[in-house]
């Protein structure tokens, strides 16, 4: 350790969010209307975070349409999980769903109305009543742009309660102490190219999914899974990385979402014979079975020749029976997506749709209160002091291997709140900040450093399709070991090559060419957890399905994977089957 100080710049908050989508809005206007000082760093502006790409609705068990029940709602997350989710969380956000929802009503949020003046609810993919019995209205929509209203509603909220944007700063490294402390972060101004260290009591990753590391993916560009990547090159493991949701419906040949509210409203699959295919394959829920069983069925249906267009490689997405009436006020967005995406007019046509690459399941490890947790001395939920993970980037794992749907912006809300809860009640403000190592900062400095006068490597664009379109080979709705073995090799061998990226243009403006070289290194990190759980995991379970072994092994398997970027090694761990309150639900064969 140097004995110079660093002299980089710095600046002190009680608490530093990287990320400022759903769940690091929410955490951040709890530590700020609690008198905290919170700094919320963003690459793009807070409404324009990937929350707001979000559909179809949050999930909750309000019984306005129908009577519902919160137990109903943990037994089809935990059967959805494909029983891979931890009972115990799964339990605290169901129970915490209409809670938060009414909260969020209480901000502001406009959700859609019944005559009576409730809360609009459609059906969504997995959600059912009585233990699966049949669909259940639970999904609290506002429109088709919910994540966007949710979105809106927190910034302005924020801004309220005088939360500190750092707008278009990217955070790169996390900040460890040698008692393995986390105190801060090292954060560069986009537009300057300054490095900075934001000094914190507290560090949130709230970075969001990492969906850029396939070639076709509903996700925006900036989803490069920053807070991953950090978490990796500091020592963390990341959780379940296998376990990637392929969501049913993207455009055909342009992976944009359209919502599974669409099938919620009544939209149904079609096959180029005009069946309707997953009547099937889930003969009791239908096209609204949960994402993986609907996208493994759509694969099948295409793989068998029975897709549409003059390659047969989609499957048709029917609306126009609700009526363009029903299209203009539930579905307004996905009419405009289809114009432009597809060049379909849905009221009459059918859209072309096609499984693509949309969340992952797996994450940073943490607990039910947002902290993350990394095996130490024995102990498997041990808590990294001064670091919490909430959102996508997380998994605390309340999805297992399978998430459903609507259940990624309740995950946002509920642990968002819970995670500033927990730092609020630990007296946070009354704390001091712990001493900055020496060296705080000279190790990302020194890699920036490098990156700059690095002259004739392969340019970033080049090397990061290629792990696009390794991925998008290898690793796809379904798996086998020797795709996964080819895949693994590939994708290490890709890796020795982003420490040699070099910044072509050095003129080019904010700094956009060093920007995507830094995003590598944490795209890298992703691709490699992926490939090797995937590779090691000889099981069928949710998102994971490999055709060389079919079913799901809960006597070997019945286990979350742990990755470690040093040395590219596996570890595992039990899931959580005890919930709170309420009775296990034993795992069982997924029927629908």
């Amino acid at each position: 350790m140097s004995l110079v100080k660093t002299s980089l710049p710095k600046r002190r908050f009680d608490a530093v969010i990287v990320g400022a989508g759903g769940a690091g809005m929410r955490a951040s206007l709890q530590l700020a209307e609690a008198g905290l000082n919170v700094a919320v760093l963003s690459k793009v502006f807070p409404t324009r975070s990937h929350t707001v790409a979000a559909q179809g609705g949050i999930g909750a068990s309000l019984g306005n349409m129908n009577e519902d029940n919160w137990l109903w709602h943990m037994f089809d997350t935990v059967k959805g999980s494909d029983y891979l989710g931890d009972q115990d969380a799964i339990e605290y956000m169901c129970r915490m769903a209409p809670q938060v929802v009414y909260e969020l009503e209480h901000f502001g949020m406009p959700f859609d109305r019944n005559p009576d003046g409730t809360i609009y609810q459609r059906p969504f993919g997995g959600h059912s009543a009585n233990f699966g019995e049949k669909p259940v209205p639970r999904a609290c929509a506002a429109a088709d742009r919910t994540g966007h209203a949710l979105l809106h509603t927190l910034y302005q909220r924020n801004v309220r309660a005088r939360t500190h944007f750092f707008v278009e700063w990217m955070a790169l490294d996390l900040i460890r102490n040698a008692a393995g402390d986390v105190v801060g972060v090292v954060a560069l101004e986009m537009e300057t190219g300054e490095l900075m260290i934001l000094e914190a009591k507290v560090t949130m990753l709230a970075t969001g999914g990492a969906g850029r590391i396939w070639a076709a993916s509903t996700n925006a560009f900036i989803n490069t899974g920053d807070g991953m990547g950090m978490a990796a090159r500091a020592g963390i493991p990341l959780e379940d990385m296998e376990f990637w949701q392929f969501h049913p419906t993207g455009v055909a040949g342009a992976g944009v979402l359209i919502t599974e509210g669409v099938r919620g409203e009544g939209g149904i699959l079609l096959n180029c014979n005009g069946e309707r295919f997953m009547e099937r394959y889930a003969p009791t829920l239908k096209d609204l079975a949960p994402r993986d069983f609907v996208s493994r069925s759509m694969d099948q249906e295409i793989k068998e020749g029975r897709g549409c267009g003059p390659n047969k490689d989609y499957v048709l997405l029917k609306l126009d029976h609700l009526g363009a009436d029903t299209i203009n006020k539930r579905l307004p967005s996905i009419a405009e997506i289809a114009q432009k995406f597809a060049n379909v007019d849905c009221s009459k046509e059918p859209i072309p749709v096609v499984p693509t690459i949309h969340y992952q399941m797996g994450g940073i490890p943490t607990n039910i209160h947002g902290q993350v947790v990394s095996p130490k001395d024995g102990d498997s939920n041990a808590v990294v002091n001064g670091l919490y993970a909430i959102g996508e980037c997380s998994c605390v794992s309340v999805h297992g291997a399978n998430r459903l749907g609507t259940n990624s912006l309740l995950d946002l809300v509920v642990f968002g709140r819970a995670a500033g809860n927990h730092i609020v009640e630990s007296g946070l403000r009354a704390g001091n900040h712990l001493e900055l190592p020496a060296d705080a900062g000279e190790a990302t400095r020194a890699r920036v450093a490098a990156l700059d006068a690095r002259v004739g490597g392969e340019r970033t664009q080049d090397v990061a399709n290629e792990i696009r379109n390794s991925m998008q080979k290898h690793c796809g709705v379904f798996r086998t070991g020797d795709l996964l073995s080819a895949g693994a090799k590939e994708i290490l061998a890709i890796a020795e090559r982003v420490g040699n990226v070099s910044i072509q243009d050095k003129s080019k403006v904010f700094n956009t060419a060093r920007i995507e070289a830094l995003e590598l290194d944490n795209l890298i990190e992703v691709a490699k957890a992926t490939i090797v759980s995937a590779e090691a995991r000889t099981e069928s379970r949710g998102a994971h399905a490999r055709d060389d072994f079919p079913d799901r092994n809960d006597n070997e398997w019945l286990r979350h994977s742990l990755f470690y970027s040093e040395g590219n090694r596996l570890e595992y761990k039990s899931v959580q089957l005890k919930p709170l309150t309420v009775p296990s639900f034993e795992p069982k064969k997924r029927t629908f």
